[in-house]
């Protein structure tokens, strides 16, 4: 029994309530750590759920309070909180990208990082450099290509709990796109290969902020296509429906890709994936069996058309194989085994 602890971002509840990509995958590795039999500590929002213990340092998820204008503080607290716990753990798994950085260096604690966004951003590279004693397991390889100089201990795929979802082996009659709205994501991209292949497209998407003009300016105005439904933002319950009832799921992206979990969400559904050859979408999809891997719209178009070659059986099966919950908790293990090993051996 190994004693764990998980420092989550803050910015969504864990699981999230709605959208939220990091504090899903921070949930599904809580719960099968807890269920295998080790002491989990969850250092999250208050208004998290999980069967591990909680520890909180703000009442809600930021995202959704009220007159949150200093994020950061409320992780440096949280982070000042697990360190001053750090005895108590085996391992501490962080999930707050680098602003721990500074203090793990200088703790005695065994401690990874998963690094769970984009890594091509020329702000981060010298910080990157400094730390480069840090251990840091990567989402996929691909995230790896901008700093192959960081200290990486591991690649671990992203897993969601086998009985999620259950697969829906009848084909749906329309494509879907599931996310977000953002200039990366290309849900144009989708509009225009659901209309050139006359099939229906369901959009169920939030909009940050950030990405507000984009949607405004470039998106909203082709979802006056008859073809086009736009249903905004889901929670965790309406997507296996969501899904589950799709043709298949449209993944346009433009931009490098560090995992993509709703192509496995999608797979365990048994719905096909149609995906753009970015970052991880090769080490994630197997083309011909999990869907199709494309490079252009042409491409996407064909690909629509030849969706009913694909076994919704097979799409299922292939996600059984890769990407569950347990899979994934058990890589961790590995990796958290082997970093209190070197711990020990520098110590």
């Amino acid at each position: 029994m190994m004693r764990i602890a998980q420092v989550s971002p803050l910015y969504e509840s864990v699981p999230p309530k709605l959208y939220g990509g990091t504090e899903r995958v921070v949930h599904y590795l809580t719960e099968e750590l807890v269920k295998m039999g080790h002491e989990v500590t969850l250092f999250a929002s208050g208004d998290s759920e999980t069967s591990a213990k909680l520890v909180s340092v703000c009442p809600r998820a930021l995202r959704l309070s009220d007159g949150v204008i200093e994020p950061i503080a409320h992780h440096v607290f949280m982070l000042e909180k697990v360190l001053q716990r750090a005895s108590e753990f085996d391992i501490i798994h962080f999930h707050i990208d680098y602003i721990h950085f500074p203090s793990a260096r200088r703790t005695r604690a065994p401690h990874i990082t998963t690094l769970h966004g984009r890594l091509d951003i020329p702000d981060i590279y010298n910080l990157y450099r400094e730390f480069r004693d840090i251990p840091v397991v990567s989402i996929s390889n691909a995230q790896r290509t901008p700093l192959p100089f960081a200290n990486w201990i591991g690649t671990v795929y992203h897993g969601i709990p086998r009985d999620l979802y259950s697969p829906y082996l009848k084909r749906g009659e329309y494509l879907a796109f599931l996310g977000r709205i953002a200039p990366e994501k290309r849900p144009d991209l989708a509009i225009e290969i659901a209309i050139r292949t006359g099939m229906p497209l369901k959009i169920a998407a939030k909009v940050d902020n950030a990405d507000r003009q984009y949607f405004e300016c470039k998106v909203k105005p082709l979802l006056k296509h008859p073809l086009v439904e736009f249903i905004g933002e889901i929670g965790e319950g309406e997507k296996n429906e969501f899904l589950g009832n799709a043709y298949a799921l449209l993944f346009p992206i433009n931009w490098p890709e560090p995992f993509g979990l709703v192509m496995i969400e999608a797979m365990a559904c048994g719905t096909p994936v149609i995906a753009r050859r970015c970052g991880s979408v090769p080490e994630v999809m197997k083309d011909g069996v999990s869907g199709f891997i494309i490079d252009t719209v042409d491409e996407a178009v064909r690909a629509v058309e030849r969706v009913d070659s694909i076994s919704r059986e097979g799409v299922r099966a292939y996600f059984e194989e890769r990407f569950t919950s347990e899979r994934m908790a058990g890589d961790y293990l590995k990796i958290y085994y082997s970093q209190m090993k070197t711990v020990k051996m520098a110590a």
